[in-house]
């Protein structure tokens, strides 16, 4: 938490993580008549692109940006996407996994947020990983993809509905142990 922020700040608790997606895609499970096995495509191929996403569940809101590489800059941009959607005046206490792009020191940090790492080895904690489960399953998966544009058209399209779903991220995003920051 950074020090000095002003007696009746609003603070806000976002979690963030990065998904790889693709060519070389998830297959999910399908419903199907009893006794039959639905077909469901696979591509090998490996062109793919990254969803940066972030949640506020208290508030049902998110941030998000697709992006071609997973690295210290593109997390910075995504900070900086985050810092904009934050309340005016209130400041966002990030909880992230610690990928090494997370906590390097050539990381720009907004000044109206604070990284939390989250403890090594534990994504249990992490809702956004919930989140890119419900995405997989209802948005993500059993595609092919002709090109990296339609993966990143696709993927801009299923955090758009994720978003334009406030009481779905609260649902799926909430934990009681964060409420108490």
């Amino acid at each position: 938490m950074r020090v000095g922020l002003p007696q009746g700040t609003a603070i806000e608790v976002w979690f963030q993580d990065e998904a790889r997606i693709g060519q070389k895609n998830k297959i999910t499970r399908r419903w199907a008549k009893r006794g039959t096995r639905p077909s469901a495509p696979h591509d090998q191929r490996t062109i793919s692109a990254y969803i940066f996403g972030a949640i506020c569940p208290a508030l049902g809101k998110g941030a998000g940006l697709v992006l071609p590489v997973c690295n210290t800059d593109a997390m910075t941009l995504h900070l900086a996407e985050i810092a904009q959607t934050v309340a005016p005046g209130a400041h966002a206490v990030v909880l992230m996994d610690q990928a090494g792009w997370h906590m390097t020191e050539a990381l720009i940090t907004p000044e109206n947020i604070s990284i939390v790492p989250l403890p090594a080895k534990c994504p249990e904690l992490n809702p956004v990983e919930n989140i890119w489960q419900f995405m997989r399953d209802n948005w993500l998966s059993n595609h092919i993809f002709d090109s990296y544009d339609e993966i990143l058209d696709h993927c801009c399209d299923a955090w758009n509905k994720l978003i334009a779903q406030p009481n779905r991220i609260a649902s799926i995003g909430n934990r009681k142990w964060a409420q108490g920051f």
